[in-house]
């Protein structure tokens, strides 16, 4: 994606400086919009490939429900969460799990990378702390992986598992 950002602005900063009304300005806005079309293909080819990868391995997806329409008001966050795509990812994951015969929960996600995955304790963590140490009974897990623990054990509850095995998807 960066690479295709600085061919972007090469094109932009080029059809800048062509003169208002000539062929080559009409020429440098098609070189333009085949940057933005290339641009939007490689993210809609990235979606697809992970979305196809997850719905054939999981017969579960447990994903957070995140607002991503509040997320990108964070300034520093805002350009990766836009590039990745993520609404377009979430919707296409749903789509082909349907398609599949799979199953998407989604869970709140409120606490839950500051949640013990082992004892439930909850603690306030600022993000800059990324390793998740629980003061209760010890446990010293990465915040993401303690995160991704805890979503994955809502997503079961939610279906009515209450194990912690993870479901892989039948027939592979």
């Amino acid at each position: 994606m960066r690479a295709e950002e600085a061919a972007l602005a090469r094109a932009g900063r080029k059809l800048s400086k062509a003169p208002q009304g000539s062929k080559q300005r009409a020429k440098k806005r098609k070189v333009v919009a085949r940057v933005h079309e290339r641009i939007g293909n490689r993210r809609k080819n990235f979606i697809e490939q992970e979305v196809r990868h997850l719905v054939k391995q999981f017969g579960l997806l447990a994903v957070e429900a995140l607002v991503v329409r509040n997320m990108v008001k964070n300034p520093k966050l805002a350009k990766s969460i836009a590039d990745a795509s993520w609404s377009m990812f979430f919707t296409r994951l749903q789509a082909k799990a349907e398609e599949a015969g799979r199953q998407v929960v989604r869970v709140n996600p409120a606490y839950t990378s500051q949640t013990c995955s082992a004892c439930g304790h909850r603690q306030q963590m600022p993000l800059s702390v990324r390793i998740y140490e629980c003061s209760q009974c010890g446990l010293v897990i990465h915040r993401d992986h303690n995160g991704s623990l805890n979503i994955l054990s809502d997503g079961l509850q939610a279906v009515g598992r209450h194990s912690r095995v993870i479901p892989e998807a039948p027939g592979l």
